[in-house]
């Protein structure tokens, strides 16, 4: 199976990487903008032709939720624009595709975790361009797959887990909101899901929408004096509104999401948050 993984220098094409010498019989291909415009059209075409992957595994995205408020212009190239593209072109070559989207598609007003078929209303434009990266999936890919996921961290990149323990050993005091709530996600769970079903995923046609994240409730708060408890950190974490701590972008004060759908398709058991950050946290202690 020829796999072709793009935006593959970020946290869950990193992931890929790592957990790709357990799968053997996977061709893996890694490529960032260097090697491959997303955005340009022909080059993906051209790229097709050449490598002719079986699948396409999209981890490409403009992640930076409070400069899109300013630049929806290039969140939108990326986050939608860009997609649309790969889908045509996977459904050219009769490949699965497989995109990463976001609890933001959310307003995050319910009291119930969502599920793959709940009312969408992005409040950012960080979210309306990856729901619009949704929307293209599944209008021009024949075979695709969209995993929405929340908070995602891992061993590589900026991510919340870095910057506490950063900023943890340089201040005595953070503040860090608790009014928000969600799931912390390990892009090393969601990488092992991903190249777990692949085998089965792309057998089928058509389009089907995911939801994964770690099991568990969790605050950025209680995120975030985990990661100091667990580091041994002593930095003292202070709960505050969110608006005390005013941003661009909107976010989801809920965002929960029910992962009911992929474990009982794919019978698959899902690591609860903190076990998870340790893992993170043992593995930047050695790096």
């Amino acid at each position: 199976m020829r796999i072709l993984v793009t935006g593959s220098n970020g946290q869950l094409g990193n992931e890929i990487r790592v957990l790709s010498e357990n799968y053997p019989d996977f061709d893996f291909n890694y490529t960032d903008v260097a090697e491959l415009d997303i955005t340009d059209h022909q080059k993906v075409e051209a790229y097709f032709k050449a490598y002719k992957p079986n699948v396409i595994i999209n981890c490409a995205a403009y992640t930076a939720v409070d400069n899109a408020e300013s630049d929806e212009k290039t969140a939108y190239l990326i986050n939608a624009k860009a997609v649309e593209i790969l889908a045509k072109a996977s459904a050219k070559a009769g490949a699965l595709m497989i995109h990463i989207s976001t609890d933001y598609v959310f307003d995050g007003k319910s009291y119930l975790p969502y599920n793959e078929n709940d009312k969408i209303n992005p409040l950012s434009a960080y979210g309306r361009s990856k729901l619009a990266g949704e929307d293209a999936v599944r209008q021009y890919a024949t075979k695709g797959i969209i995993f929405r996921t929340a908070w995602l961290y891992s061993a590589f990149g900026n991510n919340f887990v870095k910057t506490m323990i950063k900023y943890g050993i340089e201040r005595d005091e953070l503040k860090v909101v608790f009014d928000q709530v969600g799931t912390p996600t390990y892009a090393k769970d969601l990488a092992k899901t991903i190249l777990d079903i692949l085998p089965f995923a792309v057998q089928h046609s058509g389009t089907d929408l995911f939801h994964y994240s770690n099991e568990g409730v969790a605050s950025w708060y209680d995120f975030a004096k985990f990661i100091m408890d667990f580091s041994g950190i002593n930095c003292n974490i202070k709960p505050i509104l969110t608006r005390e701590y005013p941003l661009p972008a909107t976010r989801p004060f809920y965002s929960v999401l029910n992962k009911s759908k992929i474990k009982e398709m794919y019978n698959i058991t899902i690591p609860y948050w903190s076990d998870s950050v340790k893992d993170c946290i043992k593995r930047l202690s050695k790096k």
